[in-house]
């Protein structure tokens, strides 16, 4: 196990009711900017709950965060940040809101010409940010106990993350009730991205870690266990609660303590969303059994470990074989020819895309170009 420094900051308030509870935590006096995405806080009653906890305090809103939050939409609420002279933003939805938050409180006080370079530098510019609280409704990001976020650039078809201690949430509220009307189809994409997450700090190779291993495959097979019950059973709230819960703790920064990380299929999703519009969570279906089929020989003893312990099968194929069952069994589709695309060309466009900006990623990183094409084109 390698060295590592283990620093998270937020404060979970975890539980029904726990929105009231942001009274005590938004600071006074100052303007705060409440974020949200498409409406659905104000349908589900969170809008109501949070503006009731914020009382009297003066408070700016900007609504309209997207799915993939934009550079461009994320650039006018800066400017409004500015105009209004907030001190403190919340953001009250899923992760594509909590990003957006996090990437506009450090935008708001950057200091060089042009924000996109937060993005571009993944991070590395930034040296301060606003303060910021969330109120999640969609487990799946872990972008609530995190200092990651993920933006897009319609105009240059692009999607590019950026991770800074700066932008860790104050404090996120986690009521699995604001989860109970979100349509089957984000349930079924958290539960993914969550399951993802975990395997890019999982799926590597032995480490001699054997804590963290066991943390991830528990949340693993939490995630397997409830994820049928809570698509069909959506006001369970232990079932939500486990989900919600696992999803957190997936992208906490716990899980990769020491131990190598991979982070391709994310990288190669990207692209993916990017150049096809594809869900976050879609991308990472598709993506992820090929990097391992690709890295078989290299994967090889934590997949057969993850097989074990998770699926009770024997051998590598047949961990990846239960994966892709898992996936499906749940509505999510594994192959490009799922969605219409062509894998012959959506590898020539993501390997020239790797090619220009000289990427590679993977734990030993030797997923570049070539590797990210050649991978695609086994998504058939």
């Amino acid at each position: 196990m390698d060295n590592f420094v283990y620093h998270n900051p937020t404060e979970i308030l975890f539980g029904r009711g726990t929105i009231a509870d942001i009274a005590d935590r938004v600071p006074d006096g100052v303007p705060v900017l409440l974020l949200y995405g498409g409406g659905s806080i104000r349908r589900n009653g969170v809008y109501d709950q949070v503006r009731a906890a914020l009382g009297v305090r003066r408070v700016v809103e900007f609504g309209g965060i997207e799915a993939n939050p934009q550079f461009a939409t994320c650039m006018k609420a800066v400017g409004l940040v500015r105009a209004e002279g907030v001190r403190f933003l919340l953001a009250a939805g899923g992760g594509s809101v909590l990003d957006a938050a996090k990437f506009i409180a450090a935008a708001a006080v950057f200091d060089g010409p042009d924000p996109w370079e937060i993005l571009r530098t993944h991070g590395e510019v930034v040296k301060t940010a606003l303060p910021l609280g969330t109120v999640l409704t969609l487990p799946a990001t872990g972008s609530e106990a995190n200092g990651n976020s993920v933006i897009s650039r319609a105009e240059t078809r692009e999607k590019l993350h950026f991770t800074s201690a700066h932008v860790f949430p104050v404090f996120s509220v986690l009521d699995p009730e604001t989860t109970f009307t979100l349509p089957a189809k984000q349930v079924r994409n958290g539960i993914v991205d969550a399951f993802a997450h975990v395997m890019e700090q999982y799926m590597t190779r032995p480490s001699a870690a054997p804590l963290q291993d066991r943390i991830a495959e528990g949340i693993l097979q939490t995630l397997v266990e409830i994820a049928g019950r809570t698509i069909a059973e959506p006001a369970d709230y232990d079932a939500r609660a486990s989900f919600m819960w696992s999803a957190t703790l997936a992208l906490n920064t716990l899980v990769g303590c020491g131990v190598p990380q991979d982070w391709s299929t994310h990288m190669i999703g990207h692209e993916l969303t990017a150049f096809h519009g594809l869900d976050h969570a879609e991308t990472l279906a598709i993506v992820m059994p090929g990097v391992w089929r690709h890295k078989l020989t290299a994967k090889r003893a934590k997949l057969e470990q993850y097989g074990r312990r998770v699926w009770g099968v024997g051998t590598a194929e047949d961990a990846i074989t239960q994966t892709e069952d898992f996936f499906r069994s749940i509505g999510m589709p594994v192959r490009l020819k799922d969605h219409g695309i062509d894998a012959a060309e959506s590898a020539r466009r993501v390997e020239a895309r790797f090619r220009e900006r000289g990427d590679s990623f993977g734990e030993d990183g030797d997923i570049d170009a070539a590797a990210a094409g050649t991978i695609l084109r086994t998504r058939a």
